[in-house]
């Protein structure tokens, strides 16, 4: 008799005893939930501390302001090229 045939005849009493309503995750479920919780725990952590090294200097703004005209024309300027390049 081979392992499946075994496990077959054993299925329709496991169905008897099981209660559909009631199952739950049980002891393997509350140890893989434990894990993942520990992991982010670990990798807020780590993320904390790499942060906290990170030494930021943000450099000078601009000296002033582009105005909207001249923006206009460096866009209009850059479309110009790359439509020419499709074609």
């Amino acid at each position: 008799m081979y392992a499946t045939q075994a496990l077959t005849h054993l299925v329709p009493l496991a169905a008897d005893e099981l209660d559909k309503n009631k199952v739950t995750p049980g002891v393997l479920g509350f140890i893989v939930f434990a894990a993942l919780a520990v992991g982010v725990w670990a990798l807020m952590k780590s993320m904390n501390r790499h942060m906290g090294r990170v030494n930021f200097e943000e450099g000078p703004g601009p000296a002033e302001p582009a105005s909207e005209e001249s923006a206009s024309e460096e866009s209009a300027s850059e479309a110009e090229p790359a439509s020419a390049e499709r074609k």
